[in-house]
């Protein structure tokens, strides 16, 4: 039935009419690509367009099709509905049906009907008159090459009068990755580079007639001198840094190029994911005897085989831990961009006891030569209980089961801020500034945990472990004696709530938790129990605290540079605290004297300074982008091209794609009287101006309720 003759002319009238609308549109919109960008471009819409038609008019083909063919006949009343019947087998009808067939093609022959669609001319015309409107934007549209156009006319009339002026006639640039990329070398015509840092560039030009003397000119005043060989100047180096260089030659070329693009692609750092453990603390069980280790590192061009699996132990409690380090090589399996390493740590071959703990952390480095790049896990920790909490587990882990608080310890912070000052090269600055704040928090738990031995308040941090040794040690304390000297173990305020004790309010009740701590656990209900520093040992930890704080402020800014340093005296400090000795004296009640009120704001007031807030004034901006952006708005406007180029090697992060700024820089210096390269470069340096601060905020209008208290403040108020 497809095959029929008016089935086959009517789905050709309509190919044709979808042709000839859709055809116009898409050389139009090709023209208008053209004139915009170039002709890479315009090829590929003219290549969508037609695309684009020839589908249209086969999908409105297709639908076409038998049944359409049957129902366009049946609406003649000479085929008496039957027109099913014409591609009827013969051998299937009844004799009836067999002279009804016979019926309608005598008919369909004697007078086939027209069933093609009538040309829609007022459809076509519409097409054809969007089609002109798109050439007619594209031919006023201003062409991206018109900025040349200019020099090229004059190069041409440069050429005609000096012919021996030297011409470029063929360039060939190969460009060789580097072997660990494991990416081919690639050769052609063009002069624009797009590569990965540290590749080999080998440029081969041939020029007519020969000039004396050949160099390609980059952006930044750097020459590379091209080499004569026979027909053929030659000339190579390595891709480091991205940047744009000209074809220069002694006499001048007849038709100056233009400036050819470098563009680097960075070889990224690899990255480390732990996939297990899932968290960075664990909690040993008491029978564990092995730790599982697993993770996965990933390079955009290869992990090395081998990577190193450091393992920290810590061994003691107390002011007498003794750390031990041993370092391990993991072998890789998987493909070399996506390697995963595994260990199954050995517990009792570390020499892990109860009590300790035991901190692993993965190194691994990628295949950059020569100088591979590292990357670090996280630090994985795992405690191990010590026999008392084994033992006082069944008691208090039955009223209620929690991990032992955890925080940092004064050594811990320095390494933490010290591994990523090495990291600020790598690191954008919203992550840097979020791994900072966060060693800043934990900073600022470590200072509250000391301050509390000075009756500071806790400010609403986190709550201390539940130990009460002072961390003079520099980590977590946890004693391990078991002969309970709570005088020695404990100070006040070691987290057991003493102040909501509930036991003091009634008798005791049988069998309730409260009740069985009392009399079994740790309740610490006895006044005599306070561990006191001398004055000279807490002098030493309020200069500790004094440190911690600055490091602490440092580090929430995002600066851990400037908070190392009182990191490390804040450190010192605990360090001379451990070797102090401790009275413990009976806690009784505060006898302060009482004030004397005639002395009160009585005290020498020379040198203080006023505690009012002053507004920090804001730092002018540098001026050099927003004097050449005026300079280029006026077509006479001189701009120092030279002191903009400078703010721009100094600010690269000012703008998405430094280079597109630099060649429309480029293209002012060569062309100074091209208006649409000034305009193109104004455009460029728009997003690097410093937006104004907006005005303040206006305050909310009072409520009745405000303006009556306001208008109480500003009565005036009558003196008793």
């Amino acid at each position: 039935m497809s095959r029929h003759p008016l089935l086959q002319r009517a789905r050709r009238r309509v190919l044709a009419i979808s042709v000839l609308g859709g055809l116009p549109i898409a050389l139009a919109l090709a023209l208008l690509a053209w004139r915009i960008a170039d002709t890479d471009v315009a090829t590929v819409v003219l290549t969508v367009g037609l695309l684009a038609v020839a589908g249209l008019a086969m999908w409105r083909a297709r639908r076409l099709d038998g049944a359409w063919l049957v129902t366009r006949l049946n609406e003649h009343p000479r085929f008496e509905d039957s027109a099913d019947l014409l591609f009827a087998t013969p051998a299937a009808l009844n004799p009836l049906q067999q002279r009804q067939q016979r019926h309608v093609q005598q008919r369909l022959r004697e007078n086939a009907p027209d069933l093609r669609q009538a040309w829609p001319v007022k459809h076509l015309l519409l097409c054809a008159g969007i089609a002109l409107l798109i050439a007619a934007g594209a031919v006023a549209w201003p062409s991206a090459t018109s900025s040349r156009t200019d020099v090229d006319v004059a190069a041409t009339g440069a050429a005609s009068s000096n012919p021996q002026a030297p011409a470029l006639r063929a360039t060939r640039l190969r460009v060789t990755p580097p072997a660990y990329t494991g990416q081919a070398a690639t050769a052609g015509e063009k002069l624009d580079v797009r590569a990965v840092q540290g590749s080999r560039l080998h440029w081969q030009l041939q020029f007519a007639p020969q000039p004396q003397q050949a160099w390609l000119q980059f952006h930044d005043g750097r020459r590379l001198p091209l080499q004569r060989d026979g027909e053929h100047w030659q000339a190579g180096e390595a891709l480091q840094r991205p940047g744009l260089y000209r074809i220069v030659t002694e006499p001048a070329l007849a038709t100056p190029g233009r400036a050819y693009r470098l563009d680097v692609v960075p070889d990224r750092p690899p990255q480390v994911k732990v996939l297990e453990p899932a968290q960075t603390l664990n909690q040993a069980t008491p029978n564990q005897r092995q730790w599982q280790l697993r993770f996965e590192a990933t390079d955009d061009f290869g992990i090395n085989s081998g990577a190193t699996l450091d393992i920290t132990t810590a061994k003691g409690s107390g002011e007498n831990i003794e750390f031990q380090q041993r370092q391990l090589t993991l072998s890789g399996t998987g493909p070399a961009t996506a390697r995963r390493f595994a260990y199954r740590a050995d517990l009792a071959a570390l020499g892990v006891g109860p009590g300790d703990e035991l901190v692993a952390r993965l190194t691994v480095r990628d295949n950059r030569n020569p100088q591979p790049q590292e990357a670090r896990s996280a630090s994985l920790i795992l405690r191990l209980p010590s026999e008392q909490e084994v033992q006082t587990s069944e008691l208090e882990g039955a009223i209620k089961k929690v991990m032992p608080a955890y925080f940092r310890s004064q050594r811990q912070i320095i390494i933490d801020a010290e591994a990523l000052q090495k990291q600020r090269g790598t690191l954008d600055a919203e992550t840097f500034i979020k791994r900072a704040d966060a060693i800043g928090v934990d900073q600022r738990i470590l200072r509250l945990r000391y301050g509390q031995f000075l009756g500071e308040e806790a400010e609403g941090g986190a709550k201390a472990p539940p130990t009460g040794d002072m961390p003079t040690s520099d980590a977590p304390a946890a004693d391990t004696d078991n002969d309970h000297d709570h005088a020695d173990e404990h100070a006040h305020d070691d987290g057991h709530d003493h102040g909501n004790s509930t036991t003091s309010e009634g008798a005791p009740v049988f069998g309730s938790a409260t009740d069985v701590l009392s009399e079994y656990g740790h309740t610490h209900d006895h006044a005599e129990a306070a561990t006191l520093l001398d004055p000279q040992t807490r002098a030493i930890l309020k200069a500790a605290l004094d440190q911690m704080w600055q490091s602490e402020g440092h580090l929430r800014q995002g600066h851990p540079d400037l908070a190392l340093p009182y990191a490390y005296k804040a450190l010192g400090f605990i360090k001379q605290v451990q070797q102090a000795e401790r009275i413990y004296l009976a806690r009784v009640g505060s006898a302060l004297p009482p004030i004397d009120m005639a002395r009160r704001m009585t005290g020498k007031r020379d040198g203080l300074g006023s505690r009012g807030l002053q507004l920090a004034t804001r730092p002018p901006g540098d001026n050099i982008v927003a004097d050449a952006w005026q300079a280029l708005a006026s077509n006479d406007g001189k701009v120092d091209l030279d002191a903009l180029s400078r703010w721009l090697d100094a600010h690269p992060q000012a703008w998405p794609d430094p280079l597109d700024v630099i060649a429309a820089i480029d293209d002012v210096r060569q062309q100074p009287d091209c208006q649409s390269c000034r305009q193109r470069l104004r455009e460029q340096l728009w997003p690097a101006l410093q937006r104004p601060l907006g005005p303040p905020a206006r305050r909310n209008a009072p409520d009745a309720a405000g303006r009556r208290y306001l208008d109480a403040l500003a009565a005036p108020q009558e003196r008793p």
